[in-house]
């Protein structure tokens, strides 16, 4: 089927040659001339905004139409189902700036008992607690309720399907609380604060970006009896409600430090007197066979990459968990943990323990 020519009006219109037809398409023999116009004058390029529509007649359904960016008043309509990103493509520099919103460690919420129980026991400053009544009146919650109330937390009696919406839906346990921010510790301090323990071990994270294994890390390494962590401030998870709540109130008795510069910061852990070990599943040695004395610093690595470069020629060691099934790595804090465990394992049984000297010399 061929096209007809459209027929146009040729009052005060230059003559422009007769259309000719090749292969079903309408070419004009004068293609420097647009063949529509919106007026009775003439088309210039002197004056482009005179017709804001213009079809291409070699192509015509290549772009059925433009819109004039010159003058976009002139035509209302749209025909981008994405007008912000198209409007972004026509110039650049009148992008539209970034949304900032606001993060979880500037909003934080803690919840379920254990957690904000702690709180409460270790007068954290929280700014709001909400708690059904049923537990608002527990013997264990009642004494550090009105010792929050006198420190100038609002208590907010309220019913479970509030801390549904509060929480998203999770296992609140009856009672959710907005805390301030993280008070992290300098590095300085916490190493200061770490002499008081004759064999101090000290944790460092590398990136840990998930904030359920840096929430158990914390937990372990609490449990077993390290001094302290040490994050980096960038690229990582900080401390927020999801790591307080993994956590399990470890934080009350753990203390954090952040620091910018993670291989400066193990520079100065060395000059305080620490052996640096980093756990690495290559160009390592088995974690059983090394020998752990002295000020520990255990450095975990990332969930995906493990350690950088940059971390591991820092390290004085690297250590690694011998594994026998074809799974090829392990969680970062399962990897902590088992570390930690051999650590202190080894320093139990180089421990002399009077007591037991004792039970036996009797039964000699």
């Amino acid at each position: 089927m061929q096209n007809k020519p459209r027929k146009v009006r040729t009052s005060n219109e230059p003559n422009r040659g007769q259309p000719v037809k090749i292969q079903g398409k309408r070419v004009v023999t004068n293609p420097t001339r647009n063949p529509r116009k919106i007026d009775s004058n003439p088309v210039s390029s002197t004056n482009p905004t005179r017709n804001p529509k213009k079809i291409d007649v070699a192509n015509p359904t290549r772009n059925p139409r433009k819109i004039d960016v010159t003058n976009p008043t002139r035509n209302p309509r749209k025909i981008d189902s994405n007008p912000i990103d198209n409007s972004r493509q026509r110039n650049s520099n009148f992008s539209q700036p970034p949304v900032s919103t606001p993060t979880e460690e500037d909003n934080d919420l803690i919840y379920g008992r254990h957690p904000v129980l702690s709180a409460l026991q270790n007068q954290r400053n929280l700014n709001r607690l909400w708690i059904t009544t049923r537990l608002r009146y527990d013997p264990s919650f009642h004494h550090f309720l009105l010792q929050a109330k006198e420190n100038g937390t609002v208590i907010d009696e309220v019913e479970p399907k509030r801390l549904d919406y509060l929480t998203n839906g999770a296992n609140h346990q009856g009672v959710a609380a907005q805390v301030a921010p993280y008070a992290y510790m300098e590095l300085p301090d916490l190493i200061e604060q770490a002499k008081a323990v004759t064999d101090p071990v000290i944790v460092v994270a590398d990136g840990i970006t998930d904030p359920h294994n840096l929430g158990a890390i914390i937990r372990t390494a609490e449990a077993i009896g390290a001094q302290g962590l040490v994050i980096p401030q960038r690229r990582a998870s900080g401390i927020t409600s999801t790591v307080m709540k993994v956590a399990a109130g470890a934080l009350e008795n753990f203390a954090v430090a952040r620091v910018v510069n993670l291989s400066r910061a193990l520079e100065e852990l060395k000059a305080a007197g620490y052996w640096i070990y980093g756990t690495a599943a290559s160009g390592s040695e088995p974690v059983h066979t090394v020998n752990f004395t002295g000020p520990i610093v255990l450095v975990i690595g990332s969930e995906g990459e493990g350690l950088s470069m940059l971390t591991q020629r820092s390290c004085d060691f690297l250590v690694s968990i011998p594994l026998q099934g074809k799974t090829p790595s392990l969680n970062a804090s399962v990897a902590a943990g088992m570390t930690l465990y051999e650590i202190y394992r080894q320093r139990s049984l180089n421990t002399l323990h009077l007591d037991k000297l004792q039970k036996i010399s009797l039964k000699k």
